[in-house]
């Protein structure tokens, strides 16, 4: 990450503001005279080899008079669209243009960030625990210094941030019901009658609304009960599909598990608790399965990380935390886009 930052710092030096690129789509085989802006800001972030450093023709920038979009600039675009956690299709979308509109400087001034970021963090993290990347939805389970699994997650959307916590997972929860919060109710369900709550398997309680067990619990049919005062946790969800989103900022605050049941599975066996989560499963009821010991869970906020794949990955600064941070840091505004998914539905 050091020395990325110091490639995009000498890249932002020697290239100058970014003119933005402005329009509707394009497909490969279209003309438009944005191409060869295009072509240019791939080639200045390291995605499109510039004219006579490519091992092959299919790798060639474009010629500067070149307006026509080619697959050669398409399968670029797809390396961007990857890094930033868009559907990489090859068009030239609105959430595309925005990341094209990041120069050089702006990826420096995020690798500062990020950099900053983990001169916070203790310099030797539990080797058995989950961190989650709020900022790009990903969660990774360490077991033994190890990374055993890495998945989705649905996160906060803007306005219900996921807060940035350290708070270990101490118990299972099969079947969970769900207790509507006060904020939810009086706000989205504030005006929902008697049908709407037997719709959605709810009761009325002492004043709250509760969503019984079941695959249509917003909760999902796993909890991952978490250690802290401010009601955050991970858990299951009845709406999966969210998952195949590229943007995933769109709960109220808490974590939703890309196939949280079999996440739940792989804890349970690596805690030697499976027999008793398969029996509290089979229940039907809310049933809890405590972990014999407490595996930490770090909420993160790293939208530069090193991925899977050795490589820089970065995404977009979905609540606008680094901006704060740059300031003092004495980098200058960026152009860096926030999240701009809504939420779709009133789960946790």
């Amino acid at each position: 990450m050091s020395d990325a930052y110091l490639r995009f710092s000498q890249a932002a030096a020697a290239a100058g503001p970014v003119q933005p690129i402005t329009g509707g789509l394009i497909r490969v085989g279209d003309r438009d005279p944005r191409v060869a802006a295009i072509a240019d800001q791939l080639t200045q972030s390291d995605y499109l080899a510039p004219s006579g450093l490519a091992t092959e023709p299919s790798q060639l920038a474009p010629s500067p008079m070149s307006a026509l979009y080619t697959q050669a600039l398409a399968d670029a675009l797809k390396g961007l669209q990857t890094d930033y956690g868009i559907a990489a299709d090859g068009v030239v979308g609105p959430e595309t243009l925005k990341v094209l509109n990041l120069g050089a400087s702006d990826r420096a001034r995020a690798l500062g960030v990020a950099l900053e970021r983990r001169r916070w963090l203790e310099r030797t993290p539990p080797a058995t625990r989950i961190d989650v990347n709020t900022a790009a939805s990903q969660l990774r389970y360490y077991r033994d210094g190890t990374v055993a699994d890495e998945r989705k997650v649905v996160v906060g959307e803007p306005g219900h941030e996921t807060p940035a916590l350290a708070s270990p997972i101490f118990r299972l929860v099969a079947n969970p019901t769900w207790t509507v919060p006060k904020s939810i109710q009086n706000g989205e369900m504030a005006n929902v009658d008697d049908a709407y709550l037997q719709a959605h398997n709810m009761v009325l309680r002492d004043g709250w609304i509760v969503q019984q067990p079941g695959p249509d619990n917003a909760l999902g049919l796993v909890k991952f009960d978490m250690a802290n005062n401010q009601a955050i946790y991970l858990h299951d969800t009845s709406a999966p599909a969210l998952f195949e989103r590229s943007q995933r900022h769109l709960s109220h605050g808490c974590v939703r598990v890309e196939d949280a049941l079999g996440f739940a599975q792989m804890l349970a066996e690596d805690e030697g608790v499976a027999d008793a989560w398969q029996a509290a499963q089979a229940t039907g009821e809310m049933t809890f399965v405590p972990l014999p010991r407490r595996i930490p869970v770090r909420l993160l906020y790293h939208n530069v990380y090193v991925g899977a794949d050795g490589a820089i990955a970065f995404r977009t600064d979905p609540y606008g935390w680094n901006d704060p941070i740059a300031e003092q840091l004495g980098f200058a505004k960026s152009s860096a886009r926030r999240a701009e998914a809504q939420a779709i539905d009133i789960g946790p």
